[in-house]
């Protein structure tokens, strides 16, 4: 039997789920009678693990005779109580999901079944290994992790807990991985990590993201399309505004770790850039790249933020014309210092998260509106749908996923573009 495994959360557990199937497959968990599964979890948000609670025990439902192992972030955070859980057989940290001798430690394998936790201290992991991920499944695009962990502490996070801190993985190793991937029909990349902005400052010489990014188009002219996944502009190096300038194929979607628009919550939630930075740089970024497309983490409903500190947010929406809007209503994390603070009325954190939602509704509308009438080169994704390099959807209709098609854009509907695409570009 197959191992299934359940992802939640970032780019980063996707490409890591891909890992997991090869080790657990390699540890023989697929020749178990009943057959496997893996929940690689998230921890951003409490909501994030009740979901992934969920789906646990719905696995276990659904075939009680698989075996269950949890693993990511949420099980590096909080191991026993997923150990507690009676559908859980094991319970695997965040480095020891990626080393395929760990998933022997179920008692099928000859293993006393007291052990049923094997999670390390992550603060003592100091290396990312390459690991190799030549296809994701079900996927168009291919994510290349190129760093893990995080090295600061906003006071709202949990991340750094799961993941421990920041390390990258050594340029040569990326640039033969994004070959790898090329060679295997994939036309765009996307370099993910948990802070991708540190990359490098623990290598050799501390190179920075945008001397990354530069080698990379450089050294694999085949690859069409390099995009970035979320990024803390505080970090943005020179090489990486640069790269943004004159690098046609380094596309033009910042996702931003924003978080707030106020500049007293940003400093409660000890986040290293300005209101002011925020604006500055997306202009700077539109100067550069006029076509520059940006997204946004918020969260709403912060402590101690006063309506006059929401606004502020409300009002980034449209001064960094932000398009692709996150919103987090804010979920206290124990173990956090934001959850020892003097907390919002829960019907007041969902109010404002929704007025963010609706600002951002309307910023998005705007953004496809802008479109009609003109030409756009399309990734064709599975299920009908394009992406732009500014990473907004379009009805592609029968085209083949995996190409890129260059589309003229009728209209939208609300969510999506309408691309009318040429019969020999859908063959």
């Amino acid at each position: 039997m197959a191992v299934d495994v359940l992802t939640f959360g970032c780019r980063l557990n996707a490409y890591e789920s891909e890992i997991i199937k090869r080790q657990a497959d390699e540890a023989g968990l697929g020749a178990l009678e009943g057959g496997a599964v893996v929940v690689n979890t998230c921890a951003v948000t409490a909501e994030a693990v009740r979901q992934a609670r969920q789906a646990i025990r719905r696995a276990k439902r659904e075939n009680p005779g698989a075996r269950v192992i949890v693993t990511g972030c949420a099980a590096q955070t909080e191991p026993a109580s997923f150990d507690a859980m009676d559908e859980v057989d094991l319970v695997l940290g965040n480095q020891e999901k990626l080393e395929s001798h760990h998933y022997r430690a179920l008692p099928d394998f000859g293993v006393n079944d007291t052990e049923t936790v094997r999670v390390n201290d992550i603060m003592s992991v100091r290396e990312t290994a390459a690991h190799m991920v030549h296809s994701i499944e079900g996927r168009v695009r291919a994510f290349v992790q190129v760093q893990n962990g995080c090295d600061h502490r906003c006071t709202f996070c949990i991340i750094p807990f799961g993941r421990g801190n920041s390390r990258s993985v050594p340029m040569g190793a990326v640039v033969d991985q994004v070959r790898q991937i090329v060679e295997n029909g994939y036309a765009e990349a996307v370099l993910t990590g948990v802070d991708l902005t540190s990359y490098g400052g623990d290598l050799p010489g501390s190179p920075r993201l945008g001397r990354l990014v530069r080698t990379i188009l450089r050294e694999v002219p085949e690859l069409q399309r390099l995009r970035l996944s979320s990024i803390d502009s505080i970090e943005a190096d020179a090489d990486l505004m640069r790269a943004l300038a004159e690098e046609e194929r380094l596309m033009p979607y910042l996702h931003l770790s924003l978080q707030h628009g106020d500049d007293m919550i940003l400093k409660r939630m000890k986040r290293r850039h300005s209101r002011d930075h925020s604006i500055g740089f997306c202009r700077e970024v539109l100067r550069l790249r006029p076509d520059a497309v940006f997204g946004a983490d918020i969260i709403a409903g912060f402590p101690t933020e006063t309506e006059t500190m929401f606004e502020n947010s409300l009002r980034i929406v449209e001064e960094c014309r932000l398009t692709h809007l996150h919103v987090f209503p804010f979920s206290p994390r124990e173990g956090t210092p934001a959850a020892r603070m003097p907390q919002l009325p829960r019907v007041v954190v969902k109010e404002r998260a929704a007025r963010l939602r609706k600002a951002g509704s309307g910023a998005y509308r705007a953004h496809l509106e802008r479109f009609t009438g003109t030409r756009q080169r399309l990734l064709v994704e599975h299920g009908g749908i394009g992406r732009t390099e500014g990473f907004t959807p379009a009805v592609t209709g029968k085209a083949r996923p995996g190409r890129i098609i260059e589309a003229a854009i009728t209209g939208h509907d609300g969510k999506r573009l309408i691309a009318a695409v040429q019969e020999q570009e859908a063959a």
